[in-house]
């Protein structure tokens, strides 16, 4: 199988997702930032962006599969 970089850009994205969502890590990042306002929000951003990188992860690997003999 070629390298396909969309797969790849899903996965990456997927687990800097799946980071975001279980550590403090993006609360004290933001805070640092100068954005800690943005914290209360931060479910609804990270969730939506976890499900899009999985739904390309899908696509991707379903197209790869598909047009390969």
């Amino acid at each position: 199988m070629r390298r396909d970089r969309w797969l790849i850009l899903g996965i990456v994205g997927t687990v800097l997702s799946c980071l975001a969502c279980l550590t403090p890590l993006a609360v004290v990042a933001l805070g640092a930032i100068g954005l800690g306002a943005w914290t209360g929000h931060l479910d609804a951003v990270l969730l939506v962006l976890l499900v899009g990188f999985l739904t390309l992860i899908v696509y991707r690997y379903w197209s790869t599969r598909r047009t390969t003999p």
